[in-house]
C-alpha cells in the first residue's frame, strides 16, 4: 500500500480539470495573441477562466493576473510595491514561505527596504498588538502575511490584519497559496491588495497561478516583452494551465464544505489515533486546533536514536510526508518555520497533510507503520 499525505507540498490533479484541459491541449493551439480564429478562441478561454476565478472571488477579473505560480506571484507583489508604490519599510514574520522570506530580505541586503519582523506568540500565532506597532512606529508600510502557514497550519485572521493596514495607510499582501480553494475568500469585505496562488494546492496543474491586484493601486509591468495580460506580464499564457487553474478553483469552491468535512474528520481521526497509541507526543503550531489549516497536521514525535531515520523509514514504507515545506526539501537545514517558533528542538517533527482523496483506512495503516517504526525506549 502506498500512501500519499503530503498535499501541503502538492495535489493529485482532479481527473475533472484533466477533462476541461483535454480539448485546448487538443485543439486549443492557437496563440491567444493572434487576431485570426484560432487565436480569438483561445484567448476566450483564458478570459472565460479570469471572468471564473473572479466571481468565486468577489473581484473584477481586470484584478486577476495568471502567473507561473505562488512564487511569482509573492515576488511580483513585493517587488513592484517598493518599485512603484513607493514603500521603503516591509513587515513580516519569520515563519512566511521563502518566496516572501528571501524577496524581503534580498531587498533590504540591496539597502532598498528597512525590514521588520512582527512577534509571533509560542505558537507561531501573529501578535497584532506588536504588527500595530510597528505600522504606527514607521513610514508607509507593506504588511506580508500568509493566510494559512503551509507547517504549522496557522491561521492569519485576514479582515483584522487588513484593518490595520487601512488604519495606518499601508499596503497588505497576503500569501494565500494554502487557503485558496481550501476557505471561502471574499475580497469586497477584506482590505487587500495583493493575494496569490498556486492550482497545485487544489487539485489544479502545475506551473499556474495568479496574482490579484486590487484596482486601487496602479503597479507597472513585473515582466516586460509582450502585451500579454494587459501589458503586466509579457509571454505566451500557458492557456492550458489556466483552464485547468479555473475549473479547479470551480470545483473546489463548489465542494467545498464537503470536502472540509471529511479532510478534517481524517485529520481528528489521525490526531486522536496518534495520541492513543504514541505516548509522549506534541502538536506544533495550531495544527491541532479546531480553527486551523483543516489540511495540515504537524506532529512531534518523542527524540530517540532513530529520530533522524523517521522520515526515510516512513518512504521506504510507502507513506509520502514531509519534515517541512518541499521547497526547502534537500537540504539538512532543518525547518525555518519550526525554528523561528521552537528554537532549537530534538524531537523529529513530521507534516502530514491531507487532501479530499485520503481515506480512514490510509490513517489506519500510516498509524500501524509508525508503531513499527517509532518504538519509545522505556527506561
Amino acid at each position: 500500500m502506498r500512501v500519499y499525505l503530503d498535499n501541503a507540498a502538492t495535489t493529485p490533479l482532479d481527473p475533472e480539470v484533466l477533462e476541461a484541459m483535454l480539448p485546448v491541449l487538443k485543439q486549443g493551439f492557437g496563440n491567444p495573441s493572434s487576431i485570426h480564429a484560432y487565436g480569438r478562441e483561445v484567448k476566450a478561454a483564458i478570459e472565460n477562466s479570469r471572468k471564473t476565478i473572479a466571481k468565486i472571488l468577489h473581484a473584477a477579473p481586470s484584478e486577476i493576473f495568471f502567473t507561473s505560480g505562488g512564487t511569482e506571484a509573492d515576488n511580483a507583489a513585493i517587488f513592484c510595491s517598493v518599485r512603484d508604490l513607493g514603500i521603503r519599510h516591509i513587515i513580516t514574520s519569520r515563519i512566511e514561505h521563502h518566496a516572501v522570506l528571501h524577496t524581503v530580505e534580498e531587498l533590504e541586503r540591496e539597502g532598498k527596504i528597512k525590514l521588520s519582523f512582527v512577534n509571533l506568540d509560542e505558537k507561531g500565532k501573529v501578535s497584532l498588538e506588536h504588527l500595530e506597532e510597528l505600522l504606527k512606529t514607521n513610514e508607509r508600510s507593506l504588511v506580508s502575511l500568509m493566510h494559512g502557514n503551509n507547517e504549522l497550519g496557522n491561521i492569519l485572521p485576514l479582515k483584522e490584519v487588513g484593518e490595520l493596514c487601512l488604519k495606518y495607510n499601508a499596503l497588505f499582501h497576503s500569501d494565500t497559496v494554502q487557503t485558496m480553494g481550501h476557505f471561502p475568500i471574499n475580497l469586497q469585505e477584506i482590505n487587500v491588495h495583493f493575494i496569490t496562488c498556486a492550482a497545485h494546492k487544489f487539485h489544479g496543474p502545475k506551473g499556474i497561478g495568479f496574482l490579484f491586484i486590487s484596482n486601487k493601486i496602479k503597479i507597472q509591468p513585473f515582466i516586460f516583452g509582450g502585451a500579454q495580460e494587459r501589458n503586466m506580464r509579457g509571454g505566451t499564457e500557458n492557456v492550458y494551465g489556466i483552464v485547468g487553474l479555473a475549473k479547479a478553483l470551480e470545483l473546489a469552491s463548489s465542494h467545498m464544505e464537503e470536502h472540509k468535512q471529511h479532510i478534517l474528520g481524517l485529520k481528528k481521526y489521525m490526531l486522536e489515533t496518534l495520541v492513543e497509541n504514541i505516548p509522549g507526543i506534541q502538536f506544533n503550531g495550531d495544527s491541532a486546533n479546531e480553527n486551523s489549516l483543516y489540511t495540515v497536521l504537524n506532529v512531534a514525535f518523542p527524540p530517540t536514536e532513530n529520530s533522524e531515520m523517521l522520515l526515510f523509514n516512513l518512504d521506504i514504507a510507502g507513506i509520502a510526508c514531509s519534515g517541512g515545506s518541499a521547497c526547502s526539501s534537500g537540504s539538512n537545514a532543518g525547518s525555518h518555520v519550526l525554528k523561528a517558533v521552537y528554537g532549537d528542538v530534538d524531537r523529529p517533527s513530521v507534516r502530514f497533510s491531507f487532501s479530499k482523496y485520503n481515506t480512514k483506512e490510509e490513517i489506519d495503516f500510516v498509524v500501524e507503520k509508525l508503531k513499527e517504526l517509532y518504538v519509545v525506549k522505556v527506561s
